[in-house]
């Protein structure tokens, strides 16, 4: 393989390359194992190994992150951790940068949590557009929670301080335990069966997560996003958060929370009253002045529509429209006599005496181009004829014999040139300027 710059790898580049690459294939994952070499120094991060039997991992858990974990680690101690797989570029270690920790046991609670929720919110049972808002003015409230426990007292405190008027109806039912889940949806079922209240305030007080175990059962879950009625969840304490919370139309941190949210306070209560009757008022002043304004447009309106009125409106159209149909009438016909008299021009300059007049002049003018044509030809004819007859005269024979010569030809009528063409008694023929002489050759003299 040819060396090249491009795949000569300095150490640095290597293990950056691994840590993209652990980084971008592997993502999040969830880890259970042993603590091992634990160390929190001054920095606020946690540095341990993870190990099981066979193997170990580095980790680290930054300060950000472990501030969250409502425990403190110890070597020996199982876990369950979730976090992403880097590597640390400077000694090229591959290690876990944890996000989150929990004892083994919560820990498989929690990734149970997390795997249904995930599921639930793929179902779209935590789409904010499914969620209901609640009703503006509360009369009875539903409460769904244990009779006995503390989140009843806090929820009928809370209601009697703030609205006395609002009446509460108890859905009793367990919430802690196996059959803690059937109970609750068993209690909506009843609550939108009945429809007796304007909303439902599913409650608890805080516990562990195994505790509040029953607020993430998945039929639970189900019931409270087919319930009919509005739902409040305030389940534990601020910091505890449930599966039914994520469903519900409106989550509140805790029980009192949950009944200030559905109350109103009496003070608050007076004064929106007093705000009511006020607008109320206001209400009726404005539509007694808009039911007068409307009056006084329908007398108006009444008077428009007098017959007289209307009769006079009808003859003043009439007239204008008569005025109107006057106006065209004497605009078309001034057009159609423009038209007919331009019908009239083109007519008389295309009428046959006209083109006659026009092609007579045309023929005497031609008449007279061909007597002068005719003219000035005979005229240079008789000029050619009499140049020519002037040359002809010039170079001809006639003329040479007027001035004493004479043409000799022999009995053949051929010229003689020389006096070898005849011998001694042969025929001659002369021709004179006036008539011919015949001779018979007596001598014939060479030159």
């Amino acid at each position: 393989m040819k060396i090249t710059e491009n795949n000569v790898y300095t150490v640095s580049r290597l293990n950056g390359e691994v840590r993209r690459l652990l980084e971008g294939q592997l993502g999040k994952i969830w880890l259970n194992g042993e603590i091992s070499n634990f160390s929190a120094p001054s920095s606020g991060h946690w540095y341990l190994t993870l190990k099981d039997s066979a193997s170990q991992i580095r980790c680290a858990m930054f300060k950000g992150r472990n501030q969250g974990v409502g425990f403190r680690p110890a070597n020996g101690q199982q876990v369950l951790v979730k976090g992403a797989i880097s590597v640390y570029e400077p000694r090229g270690d591959y290690q876990l940068l944890i996000e989150s920790m929990l004892p083994a046991g919560d820990g498989l609670l929690a990734q149970q949590y997390e795997v249904l929720k995930m599921k639930l919110a793929a179902q779209g049972l935590f789409a904010a557009d499914t969620k209901r808002p609640l009703p503006q003015n509360i009369q009875r409230i539903g409460v769904i929670t244990s009779p006995t426990g503390a989140a009843i007292r806090d929820v009928l405190h809370v209601l009697a301080r703030r609205d006395p008027s609002i009446e509460v109806v108890i859905y009793p039912a367990q919430v802690q335990g196996d059959s803690a889940a059937e109970q609750l949806c068993q209690a909506i079922d009843i609550a939108n069966r009945r429809l007796e209240v304007d909303v439902l305030l599913l409650t608890r007080g805080g516990g562990s997560l195994e505790d509040l175990w029953c607020f993430n059962s998945e039929a639970l879950a189900h019931c409270i996003y087919n319930s009919a009625l509005p739902v409040v969840s305030a389940v534990g304490h601020e910091v505890d958060t449930c599966i039914s919370d994520y469903v519900a139309d409106v989550r509140a941190p805790t029980p009192s929370a949950g009944a200030e949210l559905l109350s109103q306070d009496a003070a608050n209560k007076a004064q929106r009253l007093a705000g009511m009757l006020s607008r109320l008022q206001q209400s009726w002043q404005h539509y007694s002045l808009k039911q007068e304004r409307k009056l006084s447009l329908l007398e108006h309106g009444l008077q428009r529509q007098d017959p007289k009125r209307r009769l006079q409106q009808f003859a003043q159209r009439f007239d204008e429209m008569q005025l109107r149909l006057e106006n065209a009438l004497e605009h078309r016909l001034h057009k159609l006599t423009l038209k007919q008299q331009q019908l009239a021009n083109r007519l008389a300059a295309h009428t046959p005496s006209h083109r006659l007049a026009l092609e007579a002049r045309r023929l005497d003018y031609l008449g007279e181009r061909l007597h002068e044509a005719m003219r000035d030809r005979l005229k240079g004819a008789e000029q050619s004829i009499s140049y020519a007859a002037h040359k002809l005269e010039t170079v001809s024979p006639l003329s040479t014999l007027s001035r004493g010569y004479s043409i000799s030809m022999d009995a053949s009528g051929r010229v003689l040139q020389s006096a070898s063409q005849l011998a001694v008694g042969s025929s001659l023929h002369t021709r004179l300027h006036k008539g011919s002489l015949v001779s018979t050759v007596v001598a014939v003299e060479p030159e």
